[in-house]
């Protein structure tokens, strides 16, 4: 499902260049649980912005599906994306100005596929079938990460990548959360990368790997 082969990432920083990723090479199988660990500056979101092909790297490769990223245009990586990838972030990212139905309907309609029947079932699965009308602001942040989740897997996406998905929510509400994104994960044999600095969420990945400046130190697979 997704491969990287020595993925190295390098920003300008003064007189020489700041190395944030270094030599990143791993397989995920489709339907697989990864969770990404380590301290803040590790390089992290960099990682999963470049497995997601929203950036590119300063050396090596990645593949999603047989097709490498690394090789394509800007708009075709588009393209992939929005056939085949979901995002939650942890600033939920939701448009202000629409309900909660339209924000799920959005990632549908800019494909041009019937949109309210599927917005409406996933959030009822979500548990917000008494919010579908309401705006983001009328949320809470557990309620605004739930329609976030929801959106993304409108498009019943072959992978969903999840940036510290609970940093803005409490240990129960992000639990809940959590529960949601492997039970989809389940359910549609999503394959699910996501960043954490909780430790208890990392434990039910199936697969966590543990960078360090920018290192993978620690590669582990559940028993």
């Amino acid at each position: 499902m997704l491969r990287c082969e020595g993925l190295t990432q390098t920003y300008p920083s003064g007189g020489r260049p700041l190395t944030v990723l270094r030599d990143i090479s791993f397989e995920l199988e489709q339907g697989s649980f990864l969770a990404v660990v380590g301290p803040s500056g590790s390089g992290k979101t960099t990682l999963l912005g470049l497995l997601a092909g929203l950036d590119l790297p300063a050396a090596g490769r990645v593949w999603l599906d047989g097709d490498e990223l690394t090789v394509m245009t800007e708009d075709e990586r588009a393209r992939v994306r929005s056939a085949k990838i979901g995002f939650v972030f942890q600033s939920f990212q939701l448009i202000p100005t629409l309900t909660a139905r339209e924000n799920v309907q959005v990632p549908l309609e800019l494909r041009g596929e019937p949109a309210a029947a599927r917005a409406d079932q996933l959030l009822v699965q979500v548990g917000l079938g008494d919010r579908l009308d309401h705006y983001p602001a009328q949320l809470s942040g557990g309620e605004q990460q739930r329609v976030a989740l929801a959106r993304a897997f409108s498009i019943r996406p072959g992978i969903l990548f999840a940036d510290v998905p609970t940093g803005n929510l409490d240990v129960t509400t992000g639990r809940t959360i959590i529960d949601l994104m492997v039970g989809l994960n389940e359910a549609d044999g999503t394959t699910l990368v996501l960043v954490t600095h909780d430790p208890d969420i990392a434990s039910r990945a199936r697969r966590t790997i543990r960078l360090s400046d920018g290192r993978v130190v620690e590669d582990r697979t559940a028993a």
